[in-house]
């Protein structure tokens, strides 16, 4: 499946590089783990069974060069996801943000944009809530593009900007 050295995502941690392999006694059972390291935070480190599928599937690999020029290209054509039921909304952005889908996180970071821009235009801000799910989505996605790309998060955040996405 992966290999120590192989860079990915993992769920809401982000781009992973795979460090290693490591075994440890639980329970009287020998479980192995994949050891990862979050390129954007170095004093993190995250352990993966092995055996428990679930994780595993949070482990994706990283966008291609290709695949995040293409993003950015139609990232003005995604349709945002809001809807006025707090409760739902919310569930719904706890569901997006872990799917690992980057048009819909695209989706997500646009939504949670404009509607920023519309509390703003009233003299609001975003719901707490909101604002948590907004700042880790965008991490997640500009991280990602970022290292497809070779670049930094802040310069990729600049370039949706540019296409007044946030």
């Amino acid at each position: 499946m992966f290999q120590v050295g192989d860079t990915i995502t993992y769920g809401t941690q982000g781009v992973c590089r795979i460090v290693g392999t490591e075994e440890n006694d639980l329970g009287g059972d020998t479980v192995e783990y994949y050891v990862l390291k979050p390129v954007f935070d170095e004093n993190a480190t995250v352990y993966v069974p092995k055996n428990n599928q679930i994780l595993l599937s949070k482990m994706r690999p990283v966008l291609s060069e290709q695949e995040a020029l293409a993003l950015l290209h139609t990232v003005q054509d995604i349709e945002t996801v809001w809807t006025d039921d707090d409760a739902k909304h919310r569930q719904e952005f706890q569901e997006l943000l872990s799917c690992g889908d980057r048009t819909e996180l695209c989706a997500l970071i646009k939504t949670l944009s404009a509607h920023q821009k519309q509390q703003k235009s009233k003299g609001k801000h975003l719901h707490i809530n909101d604002e948590a799910v907004f700042k880790q989505a965008k991490t997640l996605l500009f991280s990602e593009i970022a290292f497809a790309l070779q670049t930094t998060p802040d310069q990729v955040e600049q370039m949706f900007g540019n296409r007044n996405i946030v």
